[in-house]
């Protein structure tokens, strides 16, 4: 009887790639049972790894402080409660500005989850070591430093044209091309071009005034950018690959790579490759308004909120969760920045490990609603009529030169109820904040963009 599938899986196989191969060997060299069981040995598959039978335990450090919020955070616990299933987790928290951000057993917005040995690609999804920079300009006219950011940075789709490209670093390169992740000359070519660019989303520039020292202080936020993204993809690949063999139970958003392998430990490296892609990413923008304005820096300070920080064994996933803990950041240059929204102060906070934060604070104010339930919740009121009274006595500016109500300060959580949980829980201590002058962001990218005007011309 000829050798098939089935046969495979009554001697315990889980249906593989290599099934194909295995049996047309098998068959064609006419095997009998034990040279089967001889031949069958190289293709032995790991045991399964079950779901964890009940959520490990996590920090809940938010409440509902009005009826708005009450949907939010029952979504938000909802959703840790299934994803703290995934078997690799050994405990995580929910942050102040936590919100949902797909189905349930998705990691929210907010969350930290703690795995052991293992890499999630879904827990810092595409947007990998999204962060913030701080530089201080000392007593210099805030206008000034805002209209000189507004001639250099760069917001929207895609890289910077040819000409106005800012260099990434040959360092940085040769370092890419000696990973496994990053040898990709498309994913290089696509790093230098987005060097200087800040993408869209809630990403921005921001200026405004040290209430401790009157000092002026730009502060940027964004991630990695398109690089980061692709790593991602990547990650995810590989991810779902160990999943199918060792947990296929475990939700696709949820896969791991297993650290003590290969591709975990090259995945690692890529990581922190991204994260230096992005952290200079960053400075070739403050310098090059310090440049612009002829000047030298009184201070800068760096941290991600969107990353993987390892301390042993231990993966800390913070999906938009700052670090206090130094041991998460090795090249620690100062306190931590918590952005609010464009009408509120940037924290400027300080922190220790404790049981409640597991050494991370929230990293804004999040949503209580998504982009378009928010623009519905406008819908009475013109653009302008909704612009002019929630920025009343600010800078702000739209790089794309299109409003983006869903960036507006109306679309976040209360600022004050954040701030008041962050003191409620112990999460973090405010030293310092920066008070809002103005503010760049991408705006509606959506609106008149050049490849819907390029659509219109072909119909024309």
């Amino acid at each position: 009887m000829e050798f098939n599938g089935n046969h495979l899986i009554e001697l315990g196989y889980r249906p593989a790639k290599w099934f194909k191969d295995a049996i047309s060997y098998i068959n064609e060299n006419n095997l009998d049972e034990h040279q089967i069981a001889e031949y069958l040995v190289q293709f032995k598959q790991p045991d399964i790894i079950p779901l964890h039978e009940t959520a490990k335990d996590f920090m809940i450090n938010i409440r509902a402080e009005h009826e708005s919020e009450n949907d939010n955070v029952e979504k938000v616990i909802k959703t840790m409660k299934v994803l703290m299933k995934t078997p690799t987790l050994v405990g995580g928290a929910l942050m102040p500005d936590a919100c949902p951000t797909g189905p349930e057993g998705h990691i929210p917005v907010g969350g930290v989850v703690v795995a052991q040995n293992a890499i999630h690609p879904g827990f810092h999804s595409a947007d990998i070591c999204c962060s913030v920079m701080l530089t201080d300009f000392g007593k210099t006219n805030p206008k000034k430093v805002l209209d000189a950011a507004h001639a250099i940075t760069h917001f929207g789709y895609g890289g910077r044209p040819r000409g106005e490209q800012m260099p990434m670093s040959q360092e940085l390169m040769d370092a890419f091309r000696e990973n496994e992740f990053l040898n990709d000359e498309k994913l290089i070519s696509i790093a230098r071009s987005h060097m200087g660019t800040q993408g869209d989303g809630n990403h921005f520039l921001f200026v405004g005034i040290s209430k401790n020292t009157g000092n002026t202080m730009m502060v940027t936020h964004h991630g990695s950018r398109a690089p980061g993204a692709a790593l991602y993809d990547k990650g995810m690949k590989v991810a779902n690959r160990f999943r199918q063999e060792i947990s296929p139970e475990t939700l696709k958003e949820n896969a791991w790579i297993p650290y003590d392998t290969e591709e975990g430990k090259s995945y690692w490296e890529a990581l922190q490759l991204i994260r230096q892609w992005t952290k200079e990413n960053h400075t070739s923008l403050h310098d090059a308004v310090l440049n612009k304005l002829e000047m030298e820096k009184e201070n800068r300070y760096w941290n991600e909120h969107n990353f993987v920080f390892k301390d042993g064994d231990l993966f800390y996933h913070a999906k938009g969760a700052t670090p206090l803990d130094d041991k998460f950041m090795p090249d620690i240059t100062g306190p931590r920045l918590i952005p609010l929204n464009m009408a509120e102060p940037v924290l400027i906070v300080q922190g220790k490990t404790n049981e409640r934060n597991l050494g991370f604070a929230p990293h804004g104010a999040g949503r209580n609603f998504s982009r378009s339930q928010h623009k519905r919740s406008l819908a009475h009121k013109t653009t302008e009529e909704i612009f002019n009274e929630e920025t009343e006595g600010l800078d702000i500016r739209f790089y794309s030169n299109e409003v983006d109500i869903s960036e507006l300060p109306s679309a976040y959580k209360s600022a004050n109820n954040v701030r008041a949980q962050i003191e409620e829980y112990g999460l973090c201590e405010v030293l310092d904040e920066v008070m809002p002058y103005g503010c760049i962001m991408a705006g509606d990218v959506e609106k008149n963009a050049p490849w819907k005007r390029k659509k219109k011309f072909r119909k024309a």
